[in-house]
């Protein structure tokens, strides 16, 4: 008798336990269905910065404006992006932190920014001499020591 008692009081322990997870789980799975359904439609942004050997910082840019921007610039046109810019430090940083163009791109939202786009019949529209682009786009990777990418959101200055 004692054992059925004792089974009986696990096994109600252990549904209470299987009922709070359940609970506890499909909370938190609506609040992230609701947060996503929410910022659906909100422009998402990324920063990706370049640090490139001493030296080369213009033949990068001009690789870039050559080569990577038009593209970008049709993905606008696409929709995909609402906005593409570029920025440059004004003074200089000790070299770890070191990076010389930050270009910021907002998406339409963060679905778009994270879809895999492939954008390569776009390459190919845009540049038909596809070895001579190859070649350039392998030039504008070799002449970097770094670069990274940092999706950014807006910190909330008046609210708690």
């Amino acid at each position: 008798m004692r054992i059925s008692k004792l089974r009986r009081r696990l096994g109600v322990a252990a549904l209470a336990l299987v009922a709070l997870f359940c609970s506890t789980t499909i909370g938190t799975g609506a609040k992230q269905t609701a947060m996503a359904a929410e910022g659906k439609e909100q422009p998402f942004v990324i920063e990706y910065y370049y640090k490139t050997k001493w030296g080369h910082a213009e033949e990068f840019l001009t690789l870039f404006k050559k080569n990577h921007y038009p593209v970008l610039k049709k993905e606008i046109e696409l929709g995909r992006m609402l906005k593409v810019s570029m920025t440059v430090p004004r003074y200089h940083t000790t070299e770890d932190g070191r990076w010389d163009y930050r270009v910021t791109i907002v998406f339409k939202n963060a679905a778009i920014a994270n879809d895999n786009f492939d954008s390569s019949a776009l390459i190919k529209q845009l540049f038909p001499d596809q070895e001579t682009y190859k070649k350039e786009e392998q030039r504008r990777f070799e002449i970097l020591d770094a670069h990274w990418d940092l999706p950014i959101k807006d910190a909330d200055l008046e609210g708690r």
